[in-house]
């Protein structure tokens, strides 16, 4: 169990300024203020009380609101510890907000796709530098898949992020794995429950991974930066068509 009683005077103090914090607020400055990291056991609900002077209830009511935010998790019988910091509650909310109002969303969509293939191209240095002159069997098997799958107008999601995730592994930058992967959730969820039909050249899809590894391999910035846009349009297209339909409708 963690002492919280000599070290913690400047992240529980009981001035007024701290009581005009919110208690999430103030369990958040402990996690960093004491470094914490993800899986770490953190204090009991009666210390904290005790150190915070307030109610059960709200320390209840704040530790519900970290759990949401995956910043906390509790694990019934054993205790509460700092969460996985995850960007799920991104997601979600992202997701929430395009079934709750699906004429804005796509809009908030074409903004998502900008953004992812932004990052692939501001990263697209950094891979190639990882990947020339290399040889990955796992990657070479992923676009064989979705080049197959796609000739028999078969959708291929799961070989698609496990693509990206593979290729992103050989960054030394964990957020972008994790911005990527969380748009492509936001993506992917999105786009069926805004009846948003799959990209109907699914095929030029397939080919732009291909192109996009074959690119790094042989250390060809302009071919990725061209095979990472190229990777995009048929989404692109697949939006808009959407988007011009429900304003016909």
């Amino acid at each position: 169990m963690l002492n919280i009683d000599d070290s913690k005077a400047g992240v529980f103090a009981s001035d007024t300024s701290r009581k005009r914090s919110s208690v999430t607020d103030q369990i958040k400055d402990f996690i960093l203020t004491k470094g914490l990291k993800s899986g770490d056991l953190m204090p009991t609900e009666t210390e904290i009380c005790a150190e915070l002077g307030v109610s059960r209830s709200s320390v209840r009511e704040a530790i519900r609101t970290l759990a949401a935010l995956d910043i906390v998790e509790v694990k019934h019988g054993y205790g509460t510890y700092v969460g996985q910091l995850s960007l799920a509650p991104l997601v979600e909310g992202l997701v929430f907000r395009g079934v709750l109002r699906p004429q804005d969303d796509f809009a908030a969509l074409r903004e998502v796709i900008e953004v992812r293939e932004a990052l692939d191209i501001v990263m697209a240095q950094q891979i190639i530098d990882a990947l020339h002159g290399e040889t990955d069997e796992i990657l070479e098997g992923l676009v064989s898949t979705m080049v197959e799958k796609s000739a028999s107008g078969t959708a291929f999601a799961e070989e698609d992020l496990a693509f990206h995730t593979r290729l992103l592994a050989y960054l030394d930058n964990t957020l972008v794995g994790q911005l990527v992967t969380a748009f492509w959730e936001i993506n992917t969820v999105l786009y069926p429950k805004l009846g948003i039909a799959p990209a109907a050249d699914i095929d030029d899809t397939a080919r732009a991974h291909g192109a996009m590894l074959e690119a790094a391999k042989a250390g060809d910035l302009e071919a990725y930066r061209a095979a990472v846009v190229a990777h995009y349009q048929p989404l692109r297209r697949s939006l808009e068509k959407a988007a011009l339909k429900s304003v016909v409708d």
